[in-house]
């Protein structure tokens, strides 16, 4: 995929640095090796976090500056990776869904930033452009019906949207039948090394769980 950052992106946030993971896939029901790993990761964020330090966390913090930016409240439309960990530091189970998605949302808890995940066979076109969400702009997050993501950071492919830090689109969604994955990470925070790291950190659970095959990493 190729994948363009727009001049209104960089007017709010000039920093920004991405990652887009590409692969060939294997999935599954559930790994519970993973699921281990996960649980590991668990234990170790409930003992240096708390539901309010979270926010500091440089990862998140850049995120919710992004969104107050763009002109949406970050408390009511939570970046996804600090969903995930505020479930778990609330003592709450995370939501098994597969193994694929199970792994970017580790990955995702780990560097805490927002990763999208998204099954590259339903996108239109070749490219994906970061932009800014517009108002009554159609768009159906995951489990979460009609999202209004105007203020939000959106990706999109050739025909809308496919991807905000809160939610993803229902259209480009991963499933028991995904067999080429795109994973984008976005680094709000402008830090070039940890974004990479965390590209590499999905290439080693992507290999390891999924059967990853010709899985590189581009840099945007």
């Amino acid at each position: 995929m190729n994948i363009v950052v727009s001049k209104e992106i960089r007017e709010v946030c000039n920093e920004f640095v991405g990652a887009c993971v590409e692969a060939h896939v294997v999935n599954t029901q559930k790994n519970n090796d993973l699921w281990n790993e996960i649980r590991e990761k668990e234990e170790l964020f409930r003992q240096q976090f708390t539901t309010e330090s979270l926010k500091d966390l440089p990862s998140i913090a850049a995120t919710r500056r992004v969104y107050k930016a763009c002109g949406k409240d970050p408390s009511r439309y939570r970046p996804a990776s600090e969903q995930l960990i505020r479930r778990m530091l609330q003592g709450k189970k995370l939501y098994q869904i597969d193994t694929l998605v199970d792994l970017v949302n580790l990955a995702s808890i780990v560097y805490g930033y927002s990763i999208g995940g998204f099954d590259a066979d339903k996108f239109v076109g070749d490219t994906l452009t970061l932009g800014i969400g517009h108002k009554g702009e159609p768009y159906e997050g995951i489990g979460r019906g009609m999202l209004n993501i105007s203020g939000l950071p959106v990706y999109r492919d050739k025909i809308g949207g496919v991807g905000t830090p809160t939610s993803d689109n229902e259209r480009t969604k991963i499933t028991l039948q995904t067999t080429h994955i795109v994973v984008l990470v976005n680094g709000y925070d402008g830090n070039n090394q940890r974004v990479l790291d965390n590209a590499r950190y999905l290439q080693q659970l992507i290999n390891k769980y999924a059967s990853g095959s010709n899985c590189t990493i581009k840099m945007f």
